[in-house]
């Protein structure tokens, strides 16, 4: 076929019929070579990519596991914070183990922040309790007779520990109903005493001194 027959197309019927003819023809022809180069990159490709589970790609990894860190039952504090009851001690103090007639024992407690972090905690006397007892019974109470306590927050740095100003115990009774009263004096010759101090709700094991 020649180059002005392919363009002028000749024959019985009109022009544009043959034309149509050939585009048919041409349209045929692509749809045979899409489907043949689908049908090779099926068979060099490899196999389809299979769906990505989320699940599966977010879960870690056994080195992953490896450096992530263990749960603590101690929660991480920021400096600053209220201190947890748990990660604070309260231990009690005298100024003597032993008292003469004429002495009267000097009372103190420390306090420690047993954290990984600075933390506040309310130390002042509407939170300290001090109690001095001999065998089953109390002899005297820091709140007995206690007047207008306030609040002292105190910000507590991790394994520092922080003493407080002793107070006096003149040796007598207490109760609610002797304040400002004259009250009995507790036994001496020997006998043994336990202090024991409260900051909120952290209370520390009994102290023993001796009354002579």
């Amino acid at each position: 076929m020649s180059m002005s027959t392919f363009r002028n197309p000749v024959g019985p019927q009109p022009s544009k019929v043959y034309w149509r003819r050939r585009l048919v023809a041409l349209l045929v022809l692509i749809a045979v070579v899409v489907i043949v180069i689908l049908l090779l990159s099926r068979l060099f490709g490899g196999a389809p990519d299979e769906p990505v589970d989320d699940t599966a790609a977010a879960a870690p990894t056994s080195s992953d596991a490896a450096v992530a860190p263990s749960p603590s039952s101690t929660p991480t504090l920021i400096e600053g914070a209220d201190c947890l009851p748990e990660n604070v001690t309260v231990t009690a103090i005298t100024d003597s183990e032993s008292y003469g007639s004429d002495e009267e024992p000097g009372l103190a407690f420390t306090i420690a922040n047993t954290g990984t972090a600075a933390c506040t905690y309310n130390v002042g006397p509407t939170q300290q309790t001090f109690t001095v007892t001999s065998g089953e019974e109390q002899y005297w109470s820091s709140k007995d007779c206690e007047t207008d306590p306030i609040d002292a927050d105190l910000m507590l740095e991790p394994n520092v520990p922080v003493t407080s100003e002793p107070i006096t115990w003149d040796k007598t009774r207490s109760s609610e109903d002797t304040c400002g009263e004259e009250r009995p004096a507790a036994p001496g010759g020997g006998a043994t005493y336990y202090l024991n101090v409260s900051v909120g709700a952290v209370e520390s094991e009994p102290v023993a001194f001796i009354l002579q």
